[in-house]
């Protein structure tokens, strides 16, 4: 057998860096928005909370792209609905920089949410179906922790591109057509998943009518991930915004304390991810959400507790540090409870559209909070709503169900754990 058709039972690494990269410079080319919220609004001349809707417009049109590339991903193989998605994302992305006013940039917005919704749950199928199963947990975290890796490029490159004269915030933008690159990555290097192969569907009312029986699960999948979007958006999005209007860190620190966090969110993720597999999915989920209640007050209330600005940021470094470990942590765990709950024929759209189906019923979050911080304070309202969201999440978390080790090549179903 090949080095491009790894045995089942060993890992393909092509296949878990196509995953890896594809989230990683997704997720940059949403976050660089969120360091940008002031300098876009006075480009094209409107009010900040008009450019907060357009992070809250992509998050709502990634169910259309999960639903698009994961009946692909079904249907013709992982491999090819991936490079097409790709090299969507990364067009789309390049165009926001040419935008010449805020409604054809809330338009283009709104249509890179379309690639971001798809690029997850293929990426994240073909990556597990190529990963043995006692590391599904480490892997998983190390796959989701690509998201946190575009945060931190998205805010290097904030610190670095917008102070320079001769780029500015177009730029931001351009340098997110790089992944189209990736695309030849993989069309050359990665094999096609034979677990997709061992379950492939004939066509897509098939497709439809296997997800239509798993309607209870989806359900569940569904209102899990709505909330582990709450966790993850609702500390943020609008984080380095509060850093600088609430906290009134400077930007450049502001930027500084998100490559620290995110640091604290890409060890979290592996960390937690690597503890799932002695822990089981739910209780190591549930762990990473009780390190997240702790560490609230320092992470949005440090201003109370500082003696100074010196000593604020410190307070705050160390709170978002943890507060991140903590959310990536829990987040870490998702590609691999989340793949091993869907079923074996299904798995490239049952996963995706669960996940993207959470960010739209979850997709207000940021306009919810920038409106109520107005009338409450940024500090009350980023901490309670993540109060309200950890113990929900932990709630439905430890109630629902789990298939840890599940075997993606077997004819039978493993049976879920309660």
């Amino acid at each position: 057998m090949s080095a491009a058709t790894t045995a089942p039972n060993g890992m393909n690494k092509h296949a878990m860096a196509a995953g890896f990269l594809g989230w990683t410079m997704d997720a940059f080319d949403y976050f660089v928005v969120i360091f940008m919220l002031d300098v876009l609004a006075a480009q094209f001349h409107v009010d900040k909370k008009e450019i907060v809707w357009t992070l809250t417009a992509t998050l709502a049109l990634r169910p259309v792209g999960a639903l698009i590339f994961g009946m692909l991903a079904d249907r013709y193989g992982r491999r090819l609905p991936l490079i097409g998605n790709v090299i969507y994302f990364s067009v789309i992305g390049v165009m926001c920089g040419f935008a010449p006013n805020y409604k054809i940039f809330l338009l283009l917005r709104a249509l890179y949410g379309i690639g971001m919704g798809g690029e997850w749950g293929v990426g994240a199928s073909l990556a597990l179906e190529h990963a043995p199963p006692r590391w599904r947990g480490l892997l998983s975290g190390i796959l989701q922790s690509g998201y946190s890796i575009g945060y931190l490029l998205a805010a290097i490159a904030a610190r670095t591109i917008l102070p320079n004269p001769h780029l500015g915030w177009r730029w931001m933008f351009w340098i997110g057509g790089l992944p189209a690159l990736l695309a030849l990555y993989i069309r050359s290097s990665v094999p096609e998943s034979e677990a997709w192969k061992a379950h492939r569907l004939p066509d897509f009312s098939a497709i439809l009518r296997t997800v239509s029986q798993y309607w209870k699960q989806m359900a569940y999948l569904v209102l899990m991930m709505m909330f582990f979007m709450f966790l993850s958006h609702g500390t943020q999005d609008l984080y380095p915004d509060f850093l600088k209007n609430e906290l009134k860190i400077s930007p450049n620190t502001a930027s500084n304390l998100a490559v620290l966090y995110n640091i604290g969110a890409i060890v979290g993720a592996v960390i937690f991810g690597h503890l799932s597999e002695r822990l089981g999915r739910r209780r190591a989920i549930a762990a990473a959400l009780i390190l997240c209640l702790c560490v609230i007050p320092l992470w949005a209330f440090g201003s109370r507790i500082a003696a100074g600005m010196s000593m604020l940021v410190a307070i705050v470094a160390i709170g978002s540090f943890l507060m991140q470990m903590g959310v990536q942590g829990a987040w870490g765990i998702v590609p691999a409870h989340l793949n091993e709950l869907a079923p074996d024929s299904v798995r490239g759209l049952v996963p995706g559209l669960a996940y993207q189906l959470g960010i739209l019923l979850a997709s207000p979050t940021n306009t919810i909070q920038h409106n109520l911080q107005g009338r409450f304070g940024y500090q009350w309202v980023l901490a309670g709503f993540e109060v309200v969201t950890c113990i929900v999440l932990g709630t439905i978390v430890l109630l629902g169900w789990e298939r840890k080790g599940h075997n993606f090549l077997a004819a039978t179903p493993t049976p879920m754990k309660s």
